[in-house]
């Protein structure tokens, strides 16, 4: 289904929202935080009906905010919050639209998304070379990976060590390689695909790993892949990147995930909210805890990205890749909470203009609605994320921080300085 026409499907059902703290959320402590988690069209058919009341007091009378609905447990949540059921194909591990094996390079492929993504491109009989600066190991179990899985991707996949940084070097490693397709996955700015071009001047498919983080911040949500894009974004690096192989003529294709969660997840993301469960901290949460956002499961999204692969419908296309479910920020610490076994947890919210934090960030998210459809993947690539938000949280946390690994050290400073303001105890 072109863009278009998700566009036209969904227009009546986009809800504005205002950013966490303006004048229209004045009325926030009436929101009943049980709120933890909506499907996407769920959420989208129930905001159609509140456009007209143009108000919060419309939300609740559409029943996606009822300050008078009684808080759910959580197990009732995960129990709602069950996978959806679809006919369409899962991605699963697939060869190429062609049928044929490719020859594939991996810009990235040993820090996180390219662990796992480049395991399923293995296993579908592709030939896998990985280029990078060789200071991290080509290869390492993943958590809970099997001797035999592992020695059979260790033995198939190869390396290039580089530095992308260096064009030239770049250049006169992948000329002649007959590599057929590119995964740019740590890709950041258009003069990092550029040399690669110049070398492998024909591809079959350019694939990007681009980020949801691209779009302008809107109040009509959720974001689609034609929204507007943040000029003065972190993120415009990627923008470019994608200007660039669509004005180079590539067969390319762009995957922007949201905010991604799994095992060896290197951004505090799941960690964070872990790291002060396991210590038995309250959990800090700016704002009144109901701004909306969405996770996906990394294994999830290397599926999305062996789905474009070799897909005529995704040459020259955009895709929003993330969780099925919108959560909230509360609705993130009490997942987390019943994904490891924790107790129900402490929220404390906070204001954060009432500190100065410094460099530091009190909580991992940004602080708004930031969530996007994922309707256009599941159309055009026949995927569907396999992951419900519970079920993944506790995926990361038994096969790696529930066994005592992470990638930062706990850092409970920002944490100390709102529980002193607020009036609660240290931990």
């Amino acid at each position: 289904m072109a863009a278009s026409s998700l566009q036209a499907r969904f227009a009546c059902s986009r809800a504005a929202f205002a950013a966490p703290g303006s004048a229209r959320q004045s009325s926030s402590r009436t929101f009943c935080a049980p709120i933890a988690a909506y499907s996407a069209p769920a959420l989208q058919c129930r905001l159609q009906k509140t456009v007209a009341a143009g108000s919060y007091a419309g939300l609740r009378k559409a029943g996606v905010l009822d300050a008078q609905e009684k808080h759910a447990s959580l197990a009732q949540q995960v129990s709602n919050a069950a996978p959806r059921a679809s006919s369409r194909r899962s991605a699963g591990v697939t060869m190429s639209a062609s049928g044929e094996p490719k020859k594939i390079l991996m810009m990235g492929g040993t820090r996180f998304i390219g662990l796992y993504l480049a395991r399923l491109l293995v296993k579908a009989g592709h030939e896998v070379t990985l280029f990078t600066r060789g200071k991290t190991a080509v290869t390492s179990q993943l958590p809970g990976e099997s001797d035999a899985d592992y020695k059979e991707y260790e033995s198939k996949v190869k390396h290039i060590k580089g530095d992308r940084s260096d064009p030239e070097l770049v250049k006169s490693l992948l000329e002649g390689k007959g590599f057929e397709v590119v995964y740019d996955i740590n890709g950041r700015e258009a003069s990092d695909a550029e040399p690669i071009l110049d070398a492998i001047p024909e591809l079959d498919q350019y694939i990007f790993c681009s980020s949801a983080g691209v779009y302008l911040k809107s109040d009509l949500m959720p974001h689609f892949e034609s929204d507007a894009g943040d000029p003065k974004s972190r993120h415009k690096g990627k923008l470019d990147t994608e200007s660039l192989l669509e004005k180079r003529g590539v067969k390319w294709t762009s995957v922007r995930p949201v905010y991604i969660y799994g095992p060896l997840n290197y951004n505090p993301v799941e960690e964070w909210f872990f790291q002060r469960l396991k210590a038995g901290r309250p959990i800090p949460v700016p704002g009144s805890g109901m701004q909306i956002t969405q996770l996906g499961h990394v294994k999830d999204l290397a599926e999305a990205f062996v789905a474009v692969l070799g897909n005529p419908k995704a040459i020259g296309q955009v895709y929003n890749i993330s969780g099925a479910k919108y959560v909230t920020f509360d609705g993130i610490a009490r997942a987390c909470a019943k994904a490891g076994g924790f107790p129900e947890p402490e929220i404390v919210h906070f204001n954060a203009k009432d500190f100065d934090f410094g460099k530091k960030k009190p909580f991992p998210l940004r602080d708004q609605h930031f969530f996007t459809s994922i309707e256009k993947a599941e159309a055009d690539l026949g995927w569907t994320p396999k992951f419900d938000l519970v079920g993944g949280l506790k995926d990361s946390y038994d096969l790696d921080f529930g066994r005592g690994t992470q990638r930062k050290e706990a850092d409970f400073s920002t944490d100390d300085m709102i529980l002193e303001k607020v009036g609660k105890k240290k931990h």
